[in-house]
């Protein structure tokens, strides 16, 4: 399974599929409930601590860095504050207990011990194994955490070594194009797949000021038109982004095989499609406001 050759995007949309159902989770409930019962309330911290849990108590730096798209002064609003309330490792602990119940509330109890859910977890694990650390700090430390027992969590935890592997990749990439991380968001939503402008104010402490300034400066560059529509050179500058990210990314599918890849999309596309339908992701979070 190891010898056929990938489709050009074939690791892409594996990653699409399988990062749709791990994403639900930022958008649960069932987070918030466990992480405040913890004494962690605020949304942001919520998220910055599940998130950055795995890499220990690290401050508001290390988090700016590795998260890339969010106002410095927003994560440090939140660390290293929050590991004053809850530590790291009871942070993960919840995070697991909200994982489980999202996913039978959003997938039913049935899915989450059938074979599909068995065969998607095995396949998203080998997929693991080709995984690299190298320069990539949310990938590596998420990969020092045990693999759960059950499936779904199996499955989960597969979903967020490769969600991480990938996006370590893709700020290498955004650095090379210049991008600041505002900016990235900013081309990012101009392509009609990204965060609306008020998603982003929300969850990553930008402003409008902010917002124009970064427009202004990819209009400078010839990157975005007057109307914050990417031009010809943004798509093309886009397109290179996403390829080279696929290029960064592509060992952990061309170990899994092209077959492999074929199976493990058609799994997560079918647990995505049942958790969209469920209700996962409110529904003015993404195109343009």
């Amino acid at each position: 399974m190891t010898t056929a050759a990938l489709e050009p995007r074939a690791g892409r949309r594996c990653h699409n599929m399988l990062n749709s159902l791990h994403s639900t989770s930022y958008f649960a409930p069932e987070l918030g409930q466990e992480l405040g019962a913890l004494g962690i309330t605020h949304p942001r911290a919520v998220n910055f601590a599940v998130r950055a849990a795995a890499l220990g108590p690290v401050g508001a730096g290390a988090v700016t860095a590795t998260f890339y798209n969010y106002k410095h002064d927003l994560v440090a609003r939140h660390l290293p504050a929050v590991w004053t309330i809850a530590s790291p490792a009871d942070v993960l602990t919840a995070r697991a207990r909200a994982v489980d119940a999202t996913l039978r509330r959003l997938l039913g109890e049935a899915a989450l011990t059938s074979p599909e859910m068995t065969e998607a977890a095995g396949l998203a694990l080998r997929a693991t194994e080709a995984c690299s650390r190298s320069a990539r700090p949310l990938y590596s430390a998420h990969a020092d955490l045990a693999v759960p027992e059950e499936p779904h969590l199996a499955y989960f935890h597969a979903t967020t070594l490769l969600r991480e592997h990938r996006g370590d990749g893709h700020l290498a990439v955004l650095m090379s194009a210049g991008l600041d991380g505002l900016e990235a968001v900013v081309t990012h939503t101009a392509t009609g797949r990204g965060m609306t402008p008020k998603w982003v104010f929300t969850t990553r402490g930008w402003s409008q000021e902010d917002w124009d300034a970064a427009s202004g400066r990819l209009r400078e560059r010839g990157l975005l038109d007057d109307a914050g529509e990417l031009t010809p050179e943004g798509v093309a500058l886009r397109e290179r982004i996403e390829s080279e990210t696929d290029r960064l990314d592509r060992a952990p599918y061309e170990h899994l095989g092209a077959e492999g890849v074929v199976r493990l999309t058609e799994l997560g596309a079918g647990f995505a499609r049942a958790a969209v339908a469920a209700g996962a992701f409110p529904p003015d979070l993404l195109g343009k406001a």
